[in-house]
């Protein structure tokens, strides 16, 4: 982070469009996957950026750092290697009130919101006068420091608002939005959802809440998810631009079946035949990490996979403890292991676990959900919280301290199960080291060998191997810190033949994702007015 020494944004020869949404969840992340995925396939050298990003789905990159989910895909869609530049500062939120804030890949502290968005004083250089002064005004200049390495390196930079740039209370010192926008001097096109109504006072009151030059930076909008004929929708397509002077860019319709990472909210199985074979559930902790994992099992038309949540248990009726009956069930990555543990407990989810494996069935921890399967998770110096020690499920002979270093690493291996070897990639990314207790080792006691690739640990070279992981004597229970060991089709099966399912066919997650890019990509060619996004691009 050079925070010093910051280029001029404008130098770059790179043309900019920035899209901005009404709401979060308007469709912001997949419009400009979408578009740089059209851009790229044209041959032309695209790249995604988000100033700043809220989520806790996050990717290693290439250079040994984190960014958000959603630019992940959008580099996917740019056919580029992960980069920290792409989203400059995540904040990944650990308790209601604080986040994790990552500058430029790495992690800097724990952090309260009050601090970050400026709503507390702070004495000003000794002078006694007390001034409003947050975190993300010093941020800004990793922002327009990574940005300017963007625009100097490719020739379209398509940016990524946060949230909606109307939130009057956050408009100050803002980065994420409009801030950003007057700062580089960017056009802007904003994206609603019409899918959950009220879409034009949408669009008409977030202008109007906008300063008269951050009004003039609007180029025109994007109606998203729309379902019907749009002949009944054109008289108000008409009174839009009449009322506002600013062209309707395309009403994109709703896509049934698309499926894309998501950043944030929980996706649920699509519709699958009766001849799944293997039922598999992922417990939703409340603060539930990298989600994305689960999308090849989610996809498979043979596998019944259910998020269990507190609202879905209510939905239920379920009795306290009582888990439905799986094959497999999976405690995912959390932001606040400890406290996620405490949260399993209060709803005698660790009951129901132990029923499931006196059943026969197989659990599987991932990251944060690993370390809950040990004996011990110890964080000495309050890492994700309040410093203390929560006992583990004692399933695994493990134990865990938390610290301020974090891994972070990308990785290829074999997987080693049932006597069979399986070829696995994916990446690491937690606080904390966690001590396996040799007592009775067996070759399977870590049945992951891995390797570091692109990025690495400190002090770790990157040709070394290690183990990870651990599986229990019985072979019941699994855990990893390896996240996306579902997407290697054969790891994904090997799993699977595991948890009992036999004749595995796994799905092929990045064919997936690279189809469903393409497709929504032939979407935007038909639906925008890519005639007048040429002509914004250009202004």
């Amino acid at each position: 982070m050079n925070s010093n020494n910051i280029i001029d944004p404008k130098m770059g020869a790179a043309r900019v469009l920035m899209v901005q949404g009404t709401t979060s969840d308007a469709g912001k992340s997949t419009l400009v996957a979408g578009l740089c995925r059209l851009f790229s396939r044209q041959g032309r050298r695209v790249a995604p950026f988000k100033p700043q990003n809220m989520a806790l789905n996050s990717a290693v990159t290439a250079d040994g750092g984190e960014i958000g989910r959603a630019q992940a895909l959008q580099a996917v869609a740019c056919g580029l290697p992960l980069h920290t530049d792409f989203n400059p500062i995540l904040l990944k939120p650990s308790s209601d009130t604080g986040a994790q804030v990552i500058v430029q890949g790495q992690a800097l502290d724990l952090m309260e919101a009050k601090t970050f968005f400026g709503l507390y004083k702070e004495q000003d250089d000794g002078s006694g006068d007390e001034h409003q002064q947050g975190y993300r005004v010093k941020a800004m200049s990793a922002v327009l420091d990574s940005f300017s390495r963007l625009t100097d390196t490719y020739e379209l930079v398509m940016v990524e608002g946060a949230g909606s740039p109307a939130e009057i209370n956050l408009r100050e010192g803002d980065i994420a939005n409009m801030g950003f926008a007057e700062a580089v001097d960017c056009p802007v096109i904003i994206i609603a959802d019409i899918d959950k109504g009220g879409v034009f006072a949408h669009l008409v009151g977030t202008l109007a809440l906008l300063s008269d030059t951050e009004q003039a930076r609007i180029k025109g909008f994007v109606i998203n998810r729309f379902r019907g004929d749009i002949a009944l929708l054109q008289s108000g397509l008409d009174w839009l631009e009449a009322y506002t002077s600013k062209p309707v860019l395309g009403v994109l319709p709703y896509l049934h079946d698309l499926h894309l990472d998501a950043e944030d909210a929980l996706t649920p199985a699509p519709s699958k035949s009766a001849q799944t074979r293997i039922k598999v559930l992922v417990l939703v902790f409340p603060r539930i990490s990298n989600h994305t994992d689960f999308d090849p099992l989610r996809l498979n038309p043979h596998v019944e996979f259910n998020y269990v949540s507190l609202q879905t248990q209510a939905e239920s009726q379920s009795e306290f403890g009582v888990l439905p009956q799986a094959d497999l069930i999976i405690l995912p990555g959390s932001k606040n292991v400890r406290a996620d543990l405490e949260f399993l407990r209060q709803q005698g989810w660790d009951t129901g676990i132990k029923k499931h494996l006196r059943y026969g069935g197989k659990l599987l921890g991932i990251c944060g959900g690993y370390q809950m399967l040990g004996l011990l998770i110890d964080d000495p110096t309050g890492v994700e919280g309040e410093a203390g020690e929560t006992e583990g499920l004692e399933l695994l002979s493990l134990v865990t301290e938390l610290n301020p270093n974090k891994v972070l690493r990308q990785v290829t291996g074999e997987l080693s199960l049932l006597g069979e070897l399986a070829q696995v990639k994916g990446y690491e990314i937690h606080c904390g080291q966690s001590l396996i207790l040799k007592t009775q080792i067996d070759s399977q006691v870590q049945p992951l060998n891995i390797s570091p690739t692109d990025s690495k640990a400190e002090g770790e070279s990157v040709t070394d191997s290690f183990g990870d992981g651990m599986l229990s004597e019985d072979g019941q229970v699994l855990g990893t810190y390896l996240h996306g060991l579902f997407d290697s089709p054969d790891a994904c099966a090997l799993l699977l033949k595991w948890a009992g399912m036999s004749d595995v066919e796994p799905v092929d997650i990045d064919a997936i994702r690279d189809q469903q890019l393409n497709r929504f990509a032939d979407q935007l060619e038909q639906d925008l007015d890519m005639e007048k996004i040429e002509q914004i691009l250009g202004s």
